[in-house]
């Protein structure tokens, strides 16, 4: 549900008209941020910087809201930066779908054990975030005008899983698919104050949610003195069922 009459998606669009933004000019993410808190002062920061990314042509974050053709507006220079796209020099959109290269950091320590985990944090990161009930009961995905939890941009850096539990409260997931060490910590309270100064109405409350193959001792001992952040250990099974073939004549 849009805050105003006009989604913030279109809101983009008159900030452009508004400035009168021209083909190559720069533009910074603080200068929108500040366009809407004086005119539109309900959209949340978060939101305004959200939706940069879903306007970014080449944003890899942009197809977790479902960004599609008429949400090609801009394209991000660096993680601050902006410009207008331009179909005549820039690379083809990103959409869902398109293959994108995984990346990211490699696992700390020894070589996974063969079905023990996740290949990779976004697969981790795309199956919990269809099954947050595993995690608590009532827990769901954040979303609000089109943008999702997955990939939320929080101060330049991106939050594994942005959800809302039963009470309303927001819940910061971090993700680390093999061993979770303390410093995950600093990371995800980095997260969890940014959500809390920047996103969160005064009555709702943040915390933290640290899911991994394997806790840590050290990371265990780092959580013991912070009530609001949670840790879970997550294990894979496989369960194969024999497929019968009819046997053919010869």
């Amino acid at each position: 549900m849009a805050l105003y009459e006009r989604s913030v998606r279109l809101l983009m669009r008159d900030m452009v008209a508004e400035i009168g933004l021209k083909k190559g000019q720069v533009f910074t993410r603080e200068e929108v941020v500040n366009w809407f808190a004086q005119r539109y002062p309900r959209v949340k920061r978060g939101t305004v910087t959200a939706h940069l990314i879903l306007l970014s042509t080449n944003a890899p974050s942009r197809v977790h809201h479902g960004a599609k053709a008429d949400d090609d507006l801009f394209f991000q220079m660096d993680g601050g930066k902006f410009r207008l796209y331009d179909p005549s020099v820039d690379p083809a959109p990103i959409y869902p779908g398109t293959s994108i290269l995984k990346t990211g950091p490699t696992p700390e320590g020894d070589e996974p054990e063969p079905l023990s985990e996740f290949a990779y944090e976004s697969d981790l990161r795309d199956f919990l975030a269809k099954n947050l009930p595993l995690i608590e009961p009532g827990l769901r995905l954040y979303q609000e005008e089109g943008i999702t939890g997955i990939e939320f941009p929080a101060g330049g850096r991106f939050i594994d899983i942005l959800a809302i539990d039963s009470k309303n409260n927001f819940v910061v997931i971090e993700l680390k698919v093999s061993k979770g060490y303390d410093r995950v910590v600093g990371q995800l309270l980095r997260y969890t104050a940014w959500i809390a100064e920047n996103h969160a109405d005064a009555t709702q409350k943040v915390r933290g949610v640290i899911v991994a193959r394997e806790i840590s001792a050290d990371l265990i001992l780092a959580c013991s003195r912070i009530s609001d952040v949670e840790l879970y250990e997550y294990q894979l099974s496989v369960k194969l069922g024999k497929v019968e073939r009819k046997n053919r004549e010869a």
